[in-house]
């Protein structure tokens, strides 16, 4: 039997080793573990249903769906859940249709009263309640049959954020405790450790206002990119002292661009890294010291679990984080 180590299917088909270890957490995929070699390895059906999933998130269809579609035999089980993510995209293909023919409406008055060299005011009831009335429904012209090309260039198109998208937060100076792992599994055996320690110190009542943080550690390339190590954070009082294997550190601080994804989408820090790079407000502030003691080989930008609260008290029952903030390091551009 062929197998395939997590690190080289993650080179082969562009997925992060945390989106592997996420999908065969939730029972998308399943790893095969050689008694000689410790890391996870797929064997080629493995490799073939990660493909399918692929191709169906690019499609737009949760992860739940995905689930179904995968696992079900009946047919019209698959086929309704198709139906539901077909007339989520009709609506947004009629929204968008909406949007762009009002628009149109609105160059098409201006153009006219150029030449009749009159002043129109585009927010008036009139002539919004006029615009809408005058649309209909465009339908979008599509070929037949479409390729992967074609699939991979819509979803380019389709995976880029808005401002609407990104928020813009500053967190506040803090002690931290820290775990830090390298190794298989890294993120979970951190996170292990953060809540043993908010439990057994009981810090949902010392600071109930704690917040968990987590980066790679050390990094290994650009902002989310895998890595063999992961170390996580959770805000302390200033006083509070942490035992062995934590270690207390100061966060400094400082600006981020904040981006909300549901669990495992970890695609979603190459579209947060576009938004900062094209960003006329901010530049992204990559290596600067917002901690001590300082590391050098911490991937600067990193992931906030919401609802950090609730899920570390029902660690144990196995509860899971299902929406992360993604936080990417800025700074406000000079103006000249």
């Amino acid at each position: 039997m062929n197998l395939t180590t997590i690190s080289e299917i993650s080179k082969k088909l562009s997925i992060s080793t945390r989106t592997l270890r996420y999908y065969e957490q939730i029972g998308l995929i399943e790893s095969v573990k050689k008694d000689d070699y410790a890391y996870r390895t797929y064997d080629e059906a493995a490799v073939i249903r990660l493909q399918q999933i692929l191709v169906l998130r690019k499609l737009r269809i949760p992860l739940k769906q995905i689930a179904l579609i995968l696992k079900s035999e009946n047919t019209a089980v698959i086929i309704d859940a198709f139906r539901q993510n077909l007339a989520e995209v009709d609506d947004e293909i009629t929204a968008l249709s909406t949007i762009r023919d009002i628009i149109n409406s609105f160059i098409s008055r201006l153009k006219e009263s150029i030449h009749q060299d009159i002043k129109v005011n585009l927010l008036d009831d009139t002539a919004l309640l006029e615009a809408v009335d005058a649309l209909t429904v465009q339908k979008i012209p599509l070929k037949e049959e479409k390729t992967a090309v074609d699939l991979e260039q819509a979803s380019e198109k389709l995976n880029k954020l808005t401002d609407r998208d990104v928020r813009i937060i500053y967190l506040p100076q803090s002690a931290v405790a820290a775990a830090h792992h390298i190794g298989e599994g890294c993120e979970s055996v951190v996170y292990g450790q953060i809540s043993k320690f908010i439990n057994e110190n009981n810090l949902h009542e010392k600071k109930p206002d704690f917040r968990a943080f987590g980066f790679n550690n050390p990094m290994a390339g650009l902002e989310g990119t895998p890595s063999a190590g992961y170390e996580a954070w959770v805000t302390i009082p200033d006083d509070m002292d942490v035992p062995a294997p934590l270690v207390k550190k100061q966060f400094n601080g400082g600006l981020y661009a904040a981006h909300m994804i549901p669990m495992g989408a970890f695609e979603e820090w190459g579209w947060l890294r576009q938004w900062v790079l094209s960003n006329d407000k901010y530049e992204h502030a990559w290596g600067e010291i917002r901690v001590a003691p300082y590391d050098k080989e911490m991937d600067w930008a990193m992931e906030e679990p919401l609802n950090f609260y609730n899920i570390v008290r029902e660690w144990e029952n196995g509860a899971d984080t299902q929406q992360l903030d993604l936080l990417f390091p800025i700074k406000s551009k000079d103006v000249k």
